[in-house]
């Protein structure tokens, strides 16, 4: 199949997802426009809810499987566009538009790459393509959803900007709920134990602690208060203090273990996780995909950002098109030559392992 010829579609793709508003949990278009594409080429795919999703023609559950998957949904625009986020505008080699960067330049480019191996026989793996939707709000309908429905997945390549270089690590993430108390009082009279000034040792000791165990990938967990909130008049003083702490987990600690660990040693009054779901994720630096992208002169690296790895139990790799620090920004672009090369590329990663 002519890449070419592929890489315009693709891009024509991005333009219309671009051009039609997919916030998370409302991406019944953009799901649309890529059923679309699978049937100008010929072939079938499944959808489930706003998920799109397909295996190459070839299938053999005597194989192991490979997906590959990226995101069709995006964050709501900041107020700092000066250009239509909606509006699929090329200047200067650039891309604009609302998720351009995160992540539709790596969607197309998966999809543009499924394209091209669709047909192809003998293949050592399978390969299944989830086109998922909820990513950026970490929903119960997005990638996690589709883990039992599609086949069980041996190893995922998934598409986030990563300007082609291989994320062989991801951050977890935790959200704390926690809270100080104290004595309330009216503020005129005398109070040694204001649950405010209680705080102040508290917010002291997650600013200093360390976990003791540091990741050659991704180092050290980061731990950081986010949110503090308590009182509800000047003359009163609270009976407690609420706290939000984000703390990403690096690949030494399972969530349960960074859960254990600051239950047990906090000095909160009580510390209560949100979720244990989003753990953190790496794939071995001896794995085919790691070994093809060596060879092809791409960097290594440990990424601090959160994606849908953070749902998928098997070794993953974080690789695609784009720049992460162009993410939720106002005027979001990717370079067009970014995706004709991030195209390139996943074929030429493919190749050296199918």
């Amino acid at each position: 199949m002519n890449i070419e010829k592929l890489t315009n579609k693709a891009i024509d793709l991005l333009k219309s997802l671009i051009e039609t508003q997919s916030f998370s949990s409302e991406e019944e278009h953009t799901a649309a426009l890529i059923e679309n594409w699978f049937t100008d080429f010929d072939i079938p795919f499944k959808r489930t809810q706003n998920n799109v999703w397909v295996t190459n023609k070839y299938f053999d559950e005597s194989k192991p499987n490979l997906l590959l998957n990226s995101h069709h949904d995006t964050v709501k625009p900041n107020n700092g566009y000066t250009k239509d986020p909606l509006k699929a505008i090329v200047e200067d080699g650039k891309l604009f538009g609302l998720g351009s960067n995160d992540a539709g330049g790596c969607l197309v480019s998966l999809i543009a790459t499924f394209t091209y191996f669709y047909n192809k026989k003998n293949l050592n793996y399978n390969l299944v393509l989830v086109a998922s939707a909820e990513e950026e709000s970490s929903g119960h309908n997005g990638l996690n959803s589709m883990l039992s429905i599609i086949p069980e997945i041996d190893v995922a390549i998934v598409g986030e900007p990563t300007l082609m270089n291989l994320a062989v690590a991801e951050k977890g993430l935790v959200v704390f709920d926690a809270k100080v108390k104290g004595t309330p009082s009216h503020a005129a009279h005398p109070n040694n134990d204001n649950a405010i000034y209680n705080t102040m040792s508290v917010l002291k000791w997650f600013q200093e602690y360390k976990f003791e165990k540091k990741s050659p990938v991704l180092g050290d967990v980061k731990m950081t208060v986010t949110q503090i909130n308590a009182g509800k008049q000047h003359n009163a003083v609270p009976a407690e203090v609420e706290l939000v702490v984000d703390v990403r987990v690096n690949d030494k600690y399972s969530n349960e273990e960074i859960a254990k660990i600051l239950i047990d040693k906090s000095p909160c009054t009580s510390i209560e996780a949100r979720s244990l779901r989003l753990n953190s994720s790496s794939i071995p630096i001896g794995h085919p995909l790691v070994e093809a992208g060596l060879a092809l002169g791409r960097e290594t690296y440990g990424s601090p950002t959160l994606s849908d790895q953070a749902v998928l139990s098997c070794s993953s790799l974080k690789l695609g098109p784009g720049d992460s620090t162009r993410s939720h920004t106002a005027d979001e672009f990717i370079y067009i030559a970014e995706i004709e090369e991030g195209i390139d590329l996943y074929i030429q990663l493919l190749e050296k392992v199918l």
